[in-house]
């Protein structure tokens, strides 16, 4: 079949854009309001855009705490989220008012960073410490502003729980990162991994 995102006749029972784009990682983004009060949210429009120099981005639906305080600040921070942690992650996505802190909420414990002044957070096994690039409003086609928001950061930083490192390499299988998938309740653990290299060309 064909599928028009456009039309208004409904081919499928719901959009199957979000069941394509698969799995994508989830930035649980720690930030601070101007008043120092911390917030936390995860956002599934996140990945790693760049290496040199190392860059993450994520998009809000909507100016929401995260992208405001990250404007205001220009720091934060990238938490893993994992399997053990999917409860907190989930708790930490509630529609919470402006202030309140989403790591209490969570149960989950701040952990001061090294570079930038938002915390991380003390369960999870790895964070990336990011100073703020730019922050982009979205456009369709048309050139047409719509209510989302890319914010990119440049890692400064990275935290690495020693018990994830082998030889000096970060085992990901072992911390079971998780990840958004299809529709509304659809996740992803990651726990298998595989090899595959670039083939040799003359």
């Amino acid at each position: 079949m064909f599928y028009d995102p456009d039309s208004k006749e409904r081919a499928l029972r719901h959009d199957p854009f979000k069941a394509i784009v698969v799995p994508r990682p989830i930035g649980w983004i720690s930030s601070l309001d101007a008043q120092g009060r911390i917030n936390l949210a995860p956002y599934s429009f996140f990945n790693g855009i760049a290496s040199r120099p190392r860059m993450v981005m994520f998009s809000s639906e909507s100016r929401k705490d995260s992208v405001r305080n990250i404007e205001t600040t220009r720091e934060f921070v990238c938490n893993l989220a994992t399997w053990d942690l999917r409860d907190a992650v989930n708790q930490s996505s509630g529609d919470y008012p402006s202030g309140v802190d989403e790591m209490e909420k969570s149960g989950l414990t701040p952990a001061p960073s090294v570079k930038v002044k938002p915390p991380r957070v003390a369960e999870s096994p790895c964070a990336l410490e990011c100073k703020l690039v730019s922050v982009t409003q979205l456009q369709d086609m048309d050139g047409n502003a719509i209510d989302n928001f890319m914010v990119i950061g440049q890692v400064v930083g990275i935290y690495i729980d020693d018990r994830f490192l082998r030889d000096g390499i970060l085992d990901t299988g072992a911390m079971h990162p998780i990840a958004r998938c299809g529709y509304r309740g659809d996740y992803a653990k990651v726990d298998t991994m595989f090899e595959m290299f670039r083939p040799e060309t003359v």
